[in-house]
């Protein structure tokens, strides 16, 4: 038997998120805060190129080691089979166009920074649910899952604490959406 590199997308994430911060909580200390982490509103500048790529890359930062691993575990779970049924560019494309939305929100929305892949885990989890969907059903797994998973973070968002629940429901209606619009490549 071989170890097999199986799930290419997910496996490099993971791998350059490790990478992160493992460089920004020893050789770099301020890397995961000067790179990846999109600022909140009324720090954003448009002439900073910084800025702009921090949309992209905040869902590679994390703040330390258990929020990685808390992120992780699902994206590890759930991606390769996701990874598998959509393929590894447009599982890619997905996990771009979430950290893009849930970052944009971010800065028009909210004050606070946001760093972490919970909006990619959020993503997931609710496009998970729509893989054995027939057009024209809607999955009971998607109606269950979206009242467990959102239906959580919406009464958790009252809630003062450092996660940014609005990332997690921005994250799970990406997984929606791509879910009803974005065929399988079966």
């Amino acid at each position: 038997m071989r170890i097999k590199y199986n799930a290419p997308t997910v496996l490099s994430f993971t791998l350059l998120c490790t990478l992160v911060l493992l460089l920004s909580q020893t050789l770099l200390p301020r890397l995961a805060e000067n790179w990846f982490m999109v600022p909140g509103r009324g720090n954003f500048h448009g002439n900073n190129f910084r800025s702009w790529v921090t949309l992209f890359t905040h869902a590679v930062g994390h703040a330390n080691w258990s929020h990685l691993i808390n992120n992780f575990t699902l994206i590890l779970l759930i991606g390769p089979m996701l990874e598998e049924y959509y393929g590894s560019s447009t599982l890619l494309v997905m996990m771009v166009i979430t950290a893009l939305v849930t970052g944009v929100l971010n800065i028009l929305l909210f004050r606070s920074s946001l760093m972490g892949a919970s909006g990619v885990v959020f993503m997931m989890i609710l496009l998970s649910s729509f893989t054995n969907f027939s057009h024209g059903e809607i999955p009971l797994t998607f109606i269950l899952v979206l009242i467990l998973y959102l239906g959580v973070q919406v009464l958790d968002s009252f809630k003062s604490d450092n996660i940014s629940h609005f990332a997690h429901i921005a994250g799970g209606l990406c997984g929606s959406f791509f879910g009803f619009f974005r065929p399988s490549r079966r």
